[in-house]
């Protein structure tokens, strides 16, 4: 162990106290001190915490890999390596193969065997005397393709989860990056610096540096030059492909990592700031140092909870069932805490905030600007589709015509076609609000779970309430969608500007046909060209 012993102890304390949160199903209670790792997929974020272990013991292979967030808490020990799981309590894994079969066998419990992915925690503690105390959190790569099973908004997925834990202040970001990437185009540093626009709570870690093109380097970067951070960048070297697949010793890397930087001509000088060791001893005093500047705010907080606890305890301390006068008002109460806990849950704020997953207000906001955009998005036609649909209305509604002008009726039905695909989005949009404010319902029921009744009551008449307002809610997007596809407006200034452009290029074509042809076919056919020209344009405006 390394610095002062002291406040090193502060990491295994919050580690229990971590850990008996998590026993008991209250994760979000209360935002503890820890390190959240983020990058892309094949970042070498695997890498990084394997070469932090000197062991390996993560699952590998092609696309998402870590599909649930995995709370890794090193414990420094003289007595020997092993690893133990929160949900196997009492068992001891010495075999760090069978460590990494469980974490997949606990992933694929939860999440099934085809890349499908849950906000739930693995937590996992490894003793060994090759560790500093430290925790650190693996989230899932970011990625933008779903494979499999997987839904199709599974980035917007991946991107709430990580933003549930990195939007905490009370986490530090290691934003894992390959360094033969563009660093302005790195996802784990766009993600940080939204939620920490000073990098005030970002470390960020270069990997991949050997693989960098040939007379180029990360010089700058690591200096702090480019992109700088409060707490710097640290330059790391992993191990390729070939070295993992050959089960190369993880020692024996870091020491080939030492001899790259002490040896390359550009990170000389940087040596004793880069490596595998620095990065570990840097994060234990950085995760330390916050450790202790959050305390007394940590502290706070826990007695604000426990004191409201003891006053709700002694609201119903003299409560007596069989007291008929105190029976209302007891009722009054409950009915105003549940709808209390409603409005909380939709407006955000409150002392139960959920750091698992998304939910109420900021999953409805995700539904409405995450999802809802995608699935517009999905509908709607490139330029090319658009082309062929506008050509094939205009020859079909001609028929054995060869027509002069465009017809309205192939626009209109263009367009109309355009607008219409607005309704199925609109609706499941719909549909997912209705079904997330049906589980803040429940969640905010389960609180008076001892009284049935009441609980049946106030679950069927707010129920019913719900229903009545999606059902008027459908019906207003469809009052919508009629209205538009009732009028197409082509008095817009978009389409008049297009139509005053075509009329004036038609001219022009018209002038230059007299000069150069004959007869009236080739500016007849030049002047259909422009009209669906035209046409292309205004539709794909008004869409």
């Amino acid at each position: 162990m390394s610095g002062n012993s002291g406040m090193e102890a502060l990491i295994p304390i919050v580690n229990k106290v971590q850990d008996a949160f998590a026993q008991v199903g209250m994760n979000g209670m209360i935002d503890l001190p820890q390190i959240a790792v983020v990058g892309g997929q094949s970042a070498g974020k695997s890498s990084v915490l394997e070469n932090c272990v000197g062991k390996d013991f993560l699952p590998r292979g092609s696309g998402i890999v870590t599909r649930r967030p995995l709370i890794l808490q090193l414990n420094f020990s003289e007595r020997g390596e092993w690893g133990e799981f929160l949900h196997a309590k009492g068992k001891k894994f010495t075999d760090f193969d069978d460590i990494r079969r469980e974490i997949e066998a606990e992933t694929d419990r939860l999440t099934g065997s085809n890349k499908g992915i849950s906000d739930i925690p693995i937590n996992l503690r490894i003793f060994s005397p090759h560790v500093l105390n430290l925790t650190l959190i693996d989230l899932p790569g970011i990625t933008k393709v779903p494979v499999g099973d997987q839904p199709a908004d599974i980035e917007f997925q991946i991107r709430g989860m990580i933003m549930q834990f990195i939007s905490k202040p009370s986490c530090l970001i290691l934003a894992v990056t390959p360094a033969n990437s563009d660093l302005a185009n790195s996802d784990a540093l766009k993600l940080a610096k939204e939620v920490d626009p000073e990098g005030i709570r970002t470390i960020g870690v270069l990997t991949k540096l050997d693989l960098m093109d040939q007379g180029t380097d990360a010089r700058d970067i690591l200096e702090n030059k480019i992109l700088p951070l409060r707490r710097g960048y640290i330059g790391i070297v992993n191990r390729s492909q070939r070295d993992i697949d050959g089960k190369k010793d993880i020692r024996a890397a870091q020491e080939a990592e030492r001899k790259y930087f002490i040896t390359h001509p550009s990170y000389r000088h940087l040596a004793d700031r880069a490596g595998t060791k620095f990065l570990q001893k840097t994060l234990n005093q950085q995760l330390t140092n916050h450790i202790r500047e959050v305390i007394p705010g940590l502290r706070k907080r826990l007695e604000e909870q426990l004191s409201s606890m003891e006053s709700e305890v002694r609201e119903f301390k003299n409560f007596k069932s069989s007291d008929a006068s105190s029976k209302p008002r007891a009722m009054m109460q409950m009915v105003n805490r549940v709808t209390h806990d409603f409005e909380e849950a939709i407006q955000g704020g409150g002392n139960n905030v959920d750091t698992k997953k998304l939910s109420g207000g900021a999953k409805i906001n995700q539904i409405f600007h995450g999802r809802f955009p995608g699935y517009l998005n999905e509908g709607r036609l490139d330029e090319s589709e658009l082309r062929k649909e506008i050509g094939f209305a205009i020859k079909n509604i001609h028929g054995v015509r060869s027509g002069l002008f465009t017809p309205d009726a192939a626009f209109e039905m263009t367009v109309k076609r355009q607008i219409e695909t607005l309704t199925d989005p609109s609706m499941k949009c719909i549909q997912q609000v209705q079904t997330e404010l049906n589980v803040v319902l429940q969640n905010c029921i389960d609180g008076i779970k001892n009284y049935p009744k009441l609980q049946y009551e106030i679950d069927s008449l707010v129920s019913t309430f719900l229903r009545e307002c999606e059902q008027n809610c459908k019906d207003q997007i469809n009052q919508l969608v009629q209205a538009e596809l009732a009028y197409i407006n082509t008095n817009h200034d978009d389409f008049i500007g297009f139509t005053s452009q075509s009329k004036s290029e038609s001219v022009k074509d018209s002038q230059t046909s007299g000069q150069e042809s004959q007869g009236g076919l080739f500016k007849q056919n030049k002047a259909q060209v422009g009209n669906v020209t035209c046409s292309v344009q205004v539709v794909a405006i008004i869409i």
